[in-house]
């Protein structure tokens, strides 16, 4: 058998449908030795290689058959052709264009007989000529013919046709990948190309995928400043495997993992398939946990069903992780596109001046409206619809109205769940532990209540709603700096008057340590829901007159606006102002109440706010 395999040539094995070398594997690693058992000086019974007189090992004649069986077996199999073959004997080498750089391939003819084909060396020009000249519809390439060569829309080719571009065998090589999506996708084209990645449904694949998904996001964010642009949408954002959201989904994993909450499998059993460690000495998860490109290496080597069951775990909880983001607005979008019924500029204030070139920085005072769209009480009756979990709420103190649901819980520094409820009203929402719900004014309320309260808000709610927002344009790299950096997007909008406009996106308070820093004359004045929303909800601390800080605490799992230098002699002034104390662990600390505002306009008339840690110099 052997000596017959060998004298076989690779083409007539080609056309036999069984390569070569998969039989040569099998002669020379297809299990024969026999085994013989023995029992140790323990007594336990184990096996061992059996052995001849003179030591030769010895051939089992039954395992010898059935490696025999199989290689007869699988030289009667119909041969198996790869992509290449098979697309161009699908259509016919008349309409398809070869252009990979073979010097022979195997064609069929019209009356189905096989037959080997040379190529000269010029064939890859005279291919691509006959695709661009239309002569032929369907082009194929390869890493040999996507180097220096173009096969997009040209306006100068007679073929301008909307190419269709399948990535068929990405390859290990995310670089030649993305060299090849560009030569269909160029400069001076009738039409931009559709990109088709093709995969099988072996979840393992998606591996090869989510590299080049990384890197076409990023070079669209590098080269145009939309992550959106270098994929060209053709890749979800599910697809990217090594993402910000995908290594936090990949912790949660790990998380669920130690607790028995993954269905694919258990802890002691996913550690033993993949030689990865997820806990310390005492129990714990690991704070240095297995990179995300590792889990990944290491699940190509699982069984099918295995990769397919935990692919299918981890991709619930990235997708859950993407919709959230996406749902709070908090998901990466690179350069944004603001939208609203109408945009006016009704200032600019130069703030930076570059002495040599004369460019400059300038803060633009934008004045948004935005058409209000609120939540029918017909809609909001649809989404009750069918859910047992969905509560009708009414606030005793305001008397409006809310549709209360559960949502996602947060997690402790120690991994405890804590539950959460979200309220959704005619104009936003807005979430909470459940644990607090029953310290506010939130009650349970009968239809009639609801409908009542909730039409009553509807129809309250003006056409349009006005505000205003800061955009820092121009010369921005001799400042980037001095801008804050929680928010590093670019955003771009344009007025009502056509005028556009391109930057970063500051909030008063953000602004105001931005002209201190760079020198520039600026009066301080933030109104009562600046200072809520750049103190409580983004966690910033103001400086006022006297020595005061407001600041963000954590009271009984709820947040407070805090003041905190004040002695104890002027507490009885800030009493006086609407101010209340609570002791603490023996110590008497000072809150705002921001249910009212006027509590923080008269807090504002006495102590200006004051940029403090900015030293005031030409930048």
């Amino acid at each position: 058998m052997e000596k017959q395999i060998k004298d076989l040539k690779p083409h007539a094995l080609h056309n036999a449908g069984v390569g070569y070398y998969v039989l040569d594997y099998l002669m020379h690693s297809f299990p024969t030795q026999l085994f013989e058992p023995f029992t140790d000086e323990d007594g336990n019974l184990k096996s061992r290689p059996a052995r001849d007189e003179i030591g030769n090992p010895i051939e089992s004649r039954e395992a010898a058959d059935r490696r025999d069986a199989l290689i007869e077996h699988l030289g009667a199999l119909p041969p198996v052709q790869g992509a290449l073959d098979q697309i161009l004997w699908h259509f016919g080498k008349d309409r398809v264009a070869e252009v990979t750089g073979r010097s022979r391939r195997i064609v069929r003819t019209s009356d189905g007989i096989q037959k080997v084909e040379n190529r000269p060396a010029s064939s890859n020009i005279g291919e691509t000529q006959a695709f661009m000249n239309d002569q032929k519809p369907i082009l194929i390439f390869s890493d040999a013919g996507g180097t220096g060569r173009s096969y997009h829309a040209d306006l100068g080719a007679r073929n301008q046709r909307l190419r269709v571009h399948y990535l068929l065998e990405p390859g290990w090589r995310a670089d030649n990948a993305i060299q090849g999506l560009g030569r269909t996708n160029r400069t001076n084209q009738a039409q931009p190309p559709l990109f088709r990645p093709c995969a099988t449904d072996v979840k393992g694949e998606k591996r090869f995928l989510s590299t080049i998904a990384r890197r076409l996001d990023t070079l669209g964010a590098i080269t145009k400043g939309q992550r959106e642009t270098g994929g060209q949408n053709m890749f979800r954002a599910e697809d990217n495997l090594e993402s910000a959201y995908a290594r936090k989904a990949l912790r949660n994993f790990f998380w669920d993992l130690t607790k028995g909450r993954i269905s694919a499998c258990s802890q002691d059993r996913f550690e033993e398939m993949t030689g990865l460690s997820l806990c310390d000495s005492d129990g714990t998860l690991k704070e240095q946990l297995p990179p995300i490109q590792q889990f990944l290496n290491r699940c190509l080597a699982l069984t099918i069903d295995m990769q397919d069951a935990i692919f299918d775990c981890f991709g619930e909880l990235l997708s859950a992780i993407i919709d959230e983001a996406t749902a709070s607005g908090t998901y990466e979008v690179g350069l944004e596109t603001l939208k609203a019924e109408k945009f006016e500029i009704v200032d600019r204030k130069v703030i930076f001046e570059h002495e040599v070139s004369g460019s400059s920085a300038t803060a633009l005072t934008v004045e948004r409206t935005d058409r209000n769209h609120p939540l029918t009480l017909k809609k909001a009756r649809a989404f009750c619809a069918g859910r047992d979990d969905a509560r009708l709420m009414i606030n005793r103190k305001s008397e409006r109205a809310a549709l209360l649901v559960p949502t996602a819980s947060l997690m402790t520094e120690e991994g405890e769940p804590l539950a959460r409820v979200e309220l959704l009203r005619p104009m936003g929402e807005e979430r909470m532990l459940e644990l607090e719900l029953s310290n506010s004014h939130w009650v349970d309320a009968p239809d009639s209540v609801f409908e009542a309260a909730w039409e009553k808000e509807v129809a309250s709610v003006p056409e349009t709603s006005a505000s205003k927002l800061t955009l820092v344009s121009g010369l921005l790299l001799p400042i980037w700096d001095r801008l804050p950096v929680d928010n590093m997007r670019i955003y771009r909008l344009q007025t009502y008057t056509g005028e556009r406009a391109l930057g970063r996106m500051v909030t008063q308070d953000q602004l105001a340590r931005l002209y201190a820093s760079l020198g520039v004359d600026h009066v301080i004045d933030l109104s009562p829901a600046d200072v809520v929303d750049a103190v409580l909800k983004r966690g910033q601390s103001l400086h006022l007159s006297g020595g005061l800080v407001l600041r963000r605490s954590r009271v009984m799992s709820a947040y407070r606006l805090e003041l905190v230098g004040a002695t104890g002699p002027a507490l009885a002034q800030f009493k006086a102002m609407g101010c209340f104390t609570e002791i603490i662990q023996w110590a008497t600390r000072l809150f705002i109440p921001t249910d009212d505002e006027k509590v923080l306009t008269r807090l504002l008339d006495k102590h200006r706010i004051v940029v403090e840690g900015v030293e005031r110099n030409a930048a």
